[in-house]
């Protein structure tokens, strides 16, 4: 019995913050747009879609630059938490086509089409299948979506980015060894400079080059990922599509401050309103941290920083802000440069088991019981309903705290998914590997 081939679809949202911007603004709709970064929303170019990329915008182009170069474009500053809405209504429309679909980031996903060829194609094609998608998001949503079809993960993503323009490609079953040949290896995710030197070396520069290399060879210089990358190559890397929720290996924030900050005592009380805040989360995500680090960057771009371990992993405010506060005042003493940026990372997370009891019995669950209500509070009545001490001081100092700008969204898988399906997600099973 011959072995069934995986189809897997990757769906990308097309210039997604911009391609929201035109959503949010018909009158954008065939004008050159991009999205600027930056404290101002007037710093660097975080998107631009299509027709601004012709004039040669892309991301990281100054935004004076992108105006230079195309005078009759549209600067449009994020709307982070509108992008995080048109997200959500994308994956609902997605979830709808497929047994099983893994979010990947904010503007895409995998989806297993596995097996719909013996059913759900019987009278339609993958491309008719594919195109009532696009076509539905495009609709329902205003968002432009790209698609690729492939026999792993790996293999629609590189179609999908071969479709840019086009709207959709399939690597048909048996022909992925030709559609990769021409193709050059630092296309697939993963493999960085170092290893396509070491691959250049063996004269490897395309996947078809890879194909041609013995496969040992290939093992004794990489390992496993050389022995995955040669069977790629030759379109025998037949991967199954599996969706896990794992737990978040660090948590962090980095933000730069409205204004350049001259008084070190508000950086502070930013620093320990942000770590107040990253604590909180770890603990709904029932996580604790053993190792913090925090970076400040003054406005020439000089930085200093710092970094801390505990011997046993922390949740409570009160020992992870006395400890931080301590960090702050060392690398800040005869410091005299204005605050731009405050990085704050917690890592080494381990598991926290806060799930309470009518009252709680211990510490743990106490402050478990705590967050979850104060959580469902802000939820209820405004992200600023319950706030600590250090949260309302920041207001005081800062006006502009009161309404805080929201993060930007780069949400965590586990997190995408949870907002999708609840806390486990309708698939729990053990991860392939993906190199």
């Amino acid at each position: 019995m011959s072995r069934r081939n995986n189809r897997i679809l990757h769906v990308d949202g097309d210039s997604f913050f911009a391609s929201c911007e035109i959503a949010l603004d018909s009158s954008l709709e065939g004008r050159p747009v991009w999205v600027g970064g930056g404290r101002r929303g007037d710093g660097i170019v975080i998107a631009a879609n299509r027709i601004a990329k012709k004039y040669g915008i892309k991301t990281g182009t100054a935004c004076f630059e992108a105006k230079r170069l195309c005078p009759s474009g549209v600067l449009c500053r994020p709307h982070y938490d509108a992008y995080r809405e048109l997200s959500r209504q994308m994956f609902l429309i997605l979830e709808q086509y497929a047994p099983t679909l893994v979010p990947y980031s904010i503007d895409e996903g995998f989806l297993d089409l596995t097996s719909f060829d013996e059913c759900i194609w019987r009278n339609t094609t993958p491309t008719d299948y594919v195109q009532n998608i696009r076509s539905r998001i495009k609709k329902e949503v205003r968002l432009p979506v790209t698609a690729g079809l492939g026999n792993s993960a790996k293999m629609a993503k590189l179609a999908t980015d071969a479709a840019k323009g086009v709207g959709f490609m399939e690597v048909e079953a048996g022909r992925e060894k030709e559609f990769l040949r021409d193709r050059p290896v630092q296309e697939m995710s993963g493999i960085g400079k170092n290893r396509q030197r070491s691959l250049a070396a063996l004269g490897a520069l395309t996947f078809g080059h890879v194909a041609k290399l013995p496969s040992m060879l290939m093992r004794q210089k990489f390992g496993i990922w050389g022995q995955q990358l040669w069977l790629f190559s030759n379109g025998q890397w037949n991967e199954p599509l599996v969706l896990e929720i794992k737990d978040r290996t660090t948590i962090s924030s980095s933000t730069t401050l409205p204004l350049d900050e001259h008084d070190y005592e508000a950086a502070l009380t930013f620093m320990l309103s942000e770590a107040t805040r990253l604590t909180g989360q770890l603990r709904r995500e029932q996580m604790q941290a053993r190792e913090f680090s925090i970076a400040v960057r003054f406005n020439d771009f000089t930085e200093v920083g710092t970094s801390f371990r505990f011997k046993h992993p922390q949740f409570l405010n009160s020992v992870i802000n006395t400890v931080l506060e301590q960090m702050f005042r060392e690398i800040m003493g005869g410091r005299e440069r204005p605050v731009r940026q405050i990085r704050i990372a917690m890592y080494n997370l381990e598991r926290l088991d806060t799930h309470p009891t009518l009252w709680g019995r211990t510490n743990e669950e106490r402050w478990g019981a705590l967050d979850d209500a104060t959580h469902e509070l802000n939820q209820k009545l405004g992200k600023t309903a319950l706030i600590t001490g250090a949260q309302l001081a920041l207001q005081h100092i800062d006006e502009s705290q009161k309404q805080p700008k929201a993060k930007c969204p780069f949400t965590p898988q586990r997190e995408m998914i949870t907002k999708l399906w609840g806390s486990e997600g309708p698939v729990k099973s053990e991860q392939g590997v993906l190199f």
